[in-house]
């Protein structure tokens, strides 16, 4: 497509290729940065690209803002969470602003974060950092206590996130003393939360010059497991108060512009609790669910919110609107195998004579044994479905954790 000079040159930083095609596809100049293994691809390709390894910020990383700042480029793009720190620290060169480099530690390290949010007047469990094992037998006996359980009650479990992971990575779910003990000693440190029993969801929020441009409801029908967009009646009755909460979450975290993809929970109350927030596209493919049910592009969109060259018209031109525009539902299911040994793809017959059945990325196993999932662990490929009923898609996410596509 025809690059527009007037327009903002954009870097991402990271590899994905549903991002580069949808630059490719869109009238900004841009440039990919990452590391040396994707030259090759790049200048096969024509794809614009700069090599850079993004290890620890050290004394060498401000090259990297320098060599884009004098090729023009006006502002860089994080595709992934390694990523939103370099993002911070480039376009504070960039866009001459010393803040958002400081802002993207806020938007990396979970302590932090909820720290920030806490002063923001935003509701957050009870939380506390863990330098060792004796740190989380502490927390767990301290929250039950809290919770006035009584002796022979089930504990209440806590959670174990990773500081500056993504989502799920390095996150465990502790319920007795004993199981602190299989925790790796490299883990350490680790966030400590405490368990919020209520209905989690998570949030895309595109912002534009302070302001909510679009903002999408992700409902989670197992955590780790599958998503659909847009959320169900159900859920998406909280929008106001959704609303109100992102717009807290702005204000706290100082966000001119960009895209934030927060997780939050709401209790049997109503209650809105935060859990976390990243400066990246969320996981799960909710981008491409996105593009199947509204048609726009949220790669692009991200493109746009990030230009500090665009204009309040083209942006708001740019965007559909919630809900109303969605042709249907999509979803989709993040497979595991179910057994320990498994020696071919097999999709069951139901999954592809489902009428909302669409695609599947699944491949053929490489090991035969599964290796055993610690925490949350990585899936093997997802199934996609699109359909018109929220409840229908729900019922159909849910049953396929029951489900053997490997055997």
């Amino acid at each position: 497509m025809k690059k527009d000079p007037n327009k903002g040159y954009i870097a991402l930083l990271g590899w994905s290729l549903n991002a580069i095609e949808a630059a490719e596809n869109f009238d900004r100049r841009y440039v990919v940065v990452a590391p040396d293994w994707a030259e090759e691809y790049c200048q096969k390709h024509d794809i614009p690209y700069v090599p850079w390894n993004f290890e620890r910020l050290n004394d060498r990383s401000m090259e990297i803002a320098e060599t884009l700042k004098e090729m023009g480029v006006d502002v860089s793009i994080p595709l992934f969470e390694e990523t939103v720190e370099w993002a911070g620290a480039i376009n504070s060169v960039l866009l001459d602003s010393p803040r958002l480099y400081g802002q993207s530690l806020l938007l990396r390290d979970k302590a932090l974060m909820k720290r920030r949010a806490q002063l923001g007047g935003i509701r957050v469990g009870i939380f506390e950092e863990a330098h060792d094992k004796e740190d989380v037998v502490r927390f767990l006996k301290r929250v039950n206590q809290t919770l006035l359980k009584l002796d022979g009650d089930p504990n209440d479990p806590i959670h174990l996130k990773a500081f500056d992971k993504a989502g799920c990575l390095g996150h465990r779910v502790i319920r007795t003393p004993d199981e602190v003990d299989t925790i790796p000693d490299e883990e350490f440190p680790v966030l400590m939360e405490s368990h919020l029993d209520g209905w989690e969801f998570a949030v895309e929020a595109w912002i534009h010059n302070g302001k909510i441009v679009f903002l999408n409801i992700s409902e989670y029908v197992t955590l780790g497991y599958s998503v659909f967009v847009p959320a169900s009646p159900e859920l998406e009755k909280y929008r106001p108060q959704i609303t109100a909460q992102i717009e807290k979450l702005i204000k706290a975290f100082d966000i001119e512009f960009g895209l934030i993809h927060p997780e939050y929970f709401v209790t049997n109350d109503g209650e809105m609790y935060f859990g976390e927030v990243a400066y990246r596209p969320p996981g799960f493919k909710v981008f491409e669910l996105l593009e199947r049910v509204y048609g726009f592009n949220a790669y692009q969109a991200s493109m746009l919110v990030f230009d500090p060259k665009a204009t309040d018209e083209e942006v708001k031109a740019y965007f559909p609107k919630e809900v109303v525009d969605a042709d249907g539902y999509a979803g989709c299911f993040g497979v595991y195998p179910r057994r320990r040994v498994v020696s071919k793809l097999e999709i069951p017959e139901e999954v592809e004579d489902d009428p909302y059945f669409e695609s599947h990325e699944l491949t053929t196993p490489v090991e035969e044994t599964v290796t055993k999932r610690t925490a949350f662990g990585t899936h093997w490929g997802l199934v996609y479905f699109k359909g018109d009923e929220a409840a229908r898609m729900k019922e159909l996410l849910k049953h396929m954790e029951e489900l053997d596509f490997y055997v």
